[in-house]
């Protein structure tokens, strides 16, 4: 099995590429997924949460309002610290057993999906790393139309993670989304055909 790593910072265009991915035939693994399932007061990772951040950060039903913690993260370096100490260990786990499910029930291409990618150390799960990238222009436009961002909240959020040149040199392709959705897409399946349904060939050859 093919497992891609694909990541992205905000904005940039990581989501369309998943799901142009997921179009192609490849096996989505969200990690932003397994995050949420690992928030739920079910999961030890939640009483670790609670103890740091305090039952502030609960919503009335005991779920953990995303919201309220990304506020306090995304604007405190020594609790994004914290708060990456409890979830990256446990979520790579978790995200190493989804891949190895996968690859047994013989899907032939996976794609690790995930904005914390190489900062959170779990390039050692996946084959090749995938990169997409914008502009800071186009990032703070995207932001501010789609999500209603104000201008603080963007750069609080583009502070905390790593740059596009911080990333590069861990990237085995990049993808550039400057443009439309079309013309990303489009780059997609190029990359697709170039690098993946080539390797599938040859590695079911063998």
């Amino acid at each position: 099995m093919v497992v891609i790593g694909l990541t992205g910072g905000i904005g940039s265009g990581k989501s369309t590429v998943s799901r142009a991915l997921a179009g192609l035939g490849a096996t989505i693994i969200d990690a932003a997924v397994v995050g949420h399932e690992i928030y739920k007061p079910t999961n030890p990772a939640w009483k670790a949460l609670i103890q740091i951040f305090g039952s502030d950060i609960l919503l009335p039903d005991n779920q953990v309002d995303r919201k309220k913690l990304g506020d306090i993260v995304f604007n405190d370096p020594n609790a994004m610290a914290q708060l990456n100490a409890i979830m990256r260990p446990e979520m790579k786990t978790v995200l190493a057993e989804r891949l190895q499910e996968v690859s047994e029930q013989g899907e032939e291409v996976a794609v690790l999906d995930s904005a914390t990618l190489i900062d959170a150390g779990w390039t050692s799960l996946v084959d090749e790393v995938w990169l997409v990238i914008a502009s800071k222009k186009t990032i703070i436009r995207r932001l501010r139309k789609r999500d209603g961002l104000s201008d603080d909240t963007i750069t609080a959020r583009l502070a905390s993670q790593l740059t596009n040149e911080e990333q590069l040199n861990h990237a085995d392709k990049i993808i550039k989304n400057d443009g439309t959705i079309e013309e990303l897409t489009t780059a997609v399946k190029e990359l697709w055909t170039k690098r993946i349904e080539t390797k599938v060939r040859n590695d079911g050859a063998t």
